[in-house]
């Protein structure tokens, strides 16, 4: 036993704590109590008796008569059952004694202390959350088995249904208890087996991958899908509907789906059986238009389903709400729009009308934010695309609701519309659920092009519920220190403008591929903004003092002259359009950017460099995803030859096969990486599945990387710092390199890995090759 409990017991001769029968007494036995009481006659005193706590006028104010009334049992009985309603009373007793009333009452105890014994999975804290009953509250066995129901559901939701609970009460003096739930946790209740009853088309794997339930295996373990849990097995059903209606089965049907316990109640065998039914087809397709400005011409071609296609539900819910939405424009806030189905069972074929219901035009009389905490509602108000007033469109909601998800700072958000004061009305209900916001990370691990790494941060995503991004990071590598200041309000001046500021101070060990040391500290000021739909612009300003050191005396003579300190003042402007669906993991869509920098406001460097990127994302089967994107750009002085640090390196991470800095010009008498001004890259990869459970995070990659770096300043006269150079010591082509090969990643628990295999198909003599490629990191 814990030594807090110790202190129940100390004292105690009993082993054992008694168990209060407090069960109320039953309404039979009350009825043969109240047959004693001789009718007839004037009650003359009410007389209290048994009361301890409670005050005897509470007693007196649940009868239902009082001195001077007659007695009649059917009161007397009725004042019966209200006592015993209050929950007050483990007994209560009504007599007569001569024309006094006597009311004998048994007060149910009061919990001291609530406590739990045998719990480790869950801590006591959250064990009090579920429970009713508190320090304090009035004892009462059923308020018990109720808590004990709780208890009970919170460790099957978890899937342990070989939990058990037992709840004891230790009687103290003052008519008190302390109320102890012994419980025995058991093991977690896995799912032993998944068998499917009844499927013809498609086999027991393909449904399985289809279903949120799976059987138990060992690299689960930090997974609950394993464990039986009776609301997932009815998400389950719907799953495996959804799924047969996307492939034309319109009558198939889920006849039962059973979860039985072993004999050992340490696991589950999960059986569905289905009807899966005939495929269909759809037949003649219709709109039918209850709206007079639209025609069937306007929304015809925002339909995803056609005459002749496998009947498809996905697309008819897709169908459905394109067409809402584009009623919804027109200012239609409640619109019915109704697939209806006419089943031709011989044919195999399903004609399909879309029902369109006329609705008034509906304007925004307010907007109601709920389940905000922390997060004050200003924030939450900005990012609504839909203000009291306007003219309510479906789309803008929909997309006012995504807005307040890609914020971060809500584990649901959820904007719905109920009908306002008039006809013509309509409220905007918000409601979001929040969730941390703050991070504190640590991590460690490797990469090819950093050596072995640690860093650590400190970052508030919503500092002060203002939605503000407050962070502070370091990063201590094998080639590479760094640390930052970063600050962002995203409504800068109450507008919608993100702007904010990065203190940073970086020192980078390039001695692998060129024998120097580069160290940078400054600070850079930004600001972005939405130009367009999809069209983002950042501008940015940075100042930073830069210094080349430990530079070898054996370093290539186009180093040597760069040793020394320089103070870059940049001005840098970004437009970037997005059609992704995801910008970390995109698996359709495309994007294109072009950025452009100049130095020269100031300080000692000068120079101009546009860069221009795309990207283009296609899922050419389902987890099969081929993405092509190109970079390119070019480095120009101003007046001035471009340095060493504003050049661009290429190889590693941006040209799989070749190390980094890897291609481009350099001087092959000391082998060190010059970088270049121009460049381009590009890569086509194909993400494929590797047939392994979705849940273990791996996935593969076939790649292909192409590019190319060149040009770099040189005097007229072949004269640095009075040395003379030799250009013979100078590699510098504009040769295409191509490397292809294959990537596993792993979103492992560690963090992600990332390896990849390449081979240089084409490559210059004197270029650095990397066939395996790492990276890896790690936050906890």
């Amino acid at each position: 036993m814990r030594p807090g409990l110790e202190s129940f017991v100390r004292g105690s001769t009993a082993a054992v704590a008694l168990l209060i029968a407090s069960t109320p007494v039953l309404p039979a036995v009350a009825a043969l109590q109240l047959a004693q009481i001789q009718e007839g006659g004037t009650i003359r005193a009410v007389r209290i008796e048994g009361t301890e706590r409670i005050e005897p006028e509470t007693v007196r104010s649940y009868l239902q008569v009082q001195p001077g009334d007659a007695f009649n049992n059917a009161k007397l009985d009725q004042s019966l059952k209200t006592l015993f309603g209050t929950g007050l009373f483990a007994d209560v007793s009504l007599a007569r004694d001569g024309d006094t009333l006597v009311v004998r009452v048994v007060e149910n105890p009061i919990i001291n202390r609530v406590a739990y014994e045998g719990n480790s999975h869950f801590d006591d804290d959250k064990l009090n959350d579920e429970v009713q009953l508190k320090s304090r509250s009035v004892y009462t066995r059923t308020r018990v088995q109720a808590d004990v129901k709780r208890l009970l559901d919170l460790y099957r939701r978890s899937g342990r249904f070989a939990a058990t609970v037992e709840p004891k009460v230790i009687q103290l003096p003052q008519n008190r208890v302390d109320l102890v739930f012994e419980i025995n946790e058991g093991k977690t209740t896995s799912i032993r087996s998944i068998n499917f009853v009844g499927n013809k088309v498609f086999d027991n794997d393909d449904l399985t991958g289809v279903i949120s339930t799976k059987e138990s295996r060992w690299y689960r373990f930090l997974s609950s899908d394993d464990t039986y849990d009776p609301d997932r097995l009815s998400y389950d059903r719907e799953l495996l509907r959804k799924f047969y209606l996307a492939r034309g089965y319109a009558d198939f049907r889920v006849v039962s789906a059973v979860a039985e316990l072993t004999p050992s109640r340490d696991g589950f065998i999960i059986t569905f059986t289905v009807d899966e039914g005939e495929r269909y087809k759809f037949g003649h397709i219709a709109m039918n238009i209850g709206l007079k400005d639209l025609t069937r011409d306007d929304l015809e071609p925002l339909l995803t389903t056609h005459d002749g296609d496998w009947y498809n539900v996905d697309e008819v819910d897709n169908s459905v709400n394109k067409l809402t939405a584009a009623v919804g424009d027109r200012g239609y806030a409640f619109i019915d729009i109704r697939p209806l189905i006419n089943r031709h069972k011989d044919e195999h074929t399903l004609d399909l009308t879309y029902d369109i219901a006329e609705g008034p035009r509906v304007y925004v009389e307010r907007v109601d934010v709920q389940g905000n905490v922390t997060t004050l509602d200003k924030v939450i108000r900005r990012e609504m695309v839909l203000a009291e007033g306007d003219a309510f469109n479906t789309s803008k909601v929909k997309r006012s609701e995504q807005n307040l998800k890609n914020l971060g700072f809500f584990k649901t958000a959820e904007v719905t519309n109920v009908q306002g004061s008039a006809p013509d009305r309509t409220v905007l209900n918000v409601k979001v659920e929040e969730q941390s916001t703050g991070e504190i990370s640590v991590g460690a691990g490797y990469s090819s092009a950093y050596g072995l790494l640690g860093n650590f941060g400190i970052r508030q995503r919503n500092f002060l519920g203002r939605g503000q991004d407050v962070s502070i990071q370091g990063t201590l590598a094998q080639y590479e220190q760094n640390a930052s200041i970063s600050f962002t309000e995203p409504y800068f001046l109450d507008r919608p403008i993100a702007a904010g500021f990065d203190i940073f101070d970086t020192e980078q060990n390039t001695q692998t591929i060129a024998t120097y040391d580069l160290a940078e500290y400054g600070l850079t000021l930004r600001m972005g903004f939405d130009l367009y739909q999809d069209l983002h612009n950042t501008v940015l300003y940075s100042v930073r003092n830069e210094r080349i050191t430990n530079v070898l005396s054996t370093a290539s003579v186009f180093i040597l002259e760069e040793e020394g300190n320089r103070t870059a003042s940049v001005i840098g402007d970004t437009i970037l359009y997005d059609k992704r669906d995801n910008r970390i993991n995109p698996t359709d869509g495309y994007y294109a950017s072009l950025d452009l920098s100049y130095s020269g406001l100031g300080g000692s460097v000068r120079y101009y460099k546009p860069v221009l990127s795309g990207g283009y994302y296609y899922s050419i089967a389902p987890k099969w995803v081929l993405g092509i994107t190109a970079q390119g750009g070019e480095t120009f002085g101003v007046g001035q030859d471009v340095s060493i640090e504003d050049r661009t390196f290429i190889g590693g991470d941006n040209l799989r096969g070749f190390a980094p800095g890897g291609i481009g010009p350099r001087d092959i008498s000391t082998r060190d990486s010059l970088g270049g001004n121009v460049f381009y890259v590009g890569s086509a990869t194909l993400q494929i599945p590797l047939g392994l459970p979705e849940e273990l995070g791996i996935g593969g990659r076939v790649f292909t990387d192409f590019g190319s770096l060149f040009g770099i300043d040189l005097p007229g006269n072949n004269v640095i710092n009075g040395q003379k150079i030799n250009r013979a010591d100078l590699v510098d082509s504009h040769t295409l390199r191509v490397a292809s090969g294959v990537g596993v990643s792993w979103k492992s628990p560690m963090g992600p890995i990332k390896i990849d295999f390449g081979i240089p198909l084409i490559k210059n003599h004197y270029d650095e090759r990397e066939v395996v490629h790492v990276s890896f990191g790690t936050k906890f």
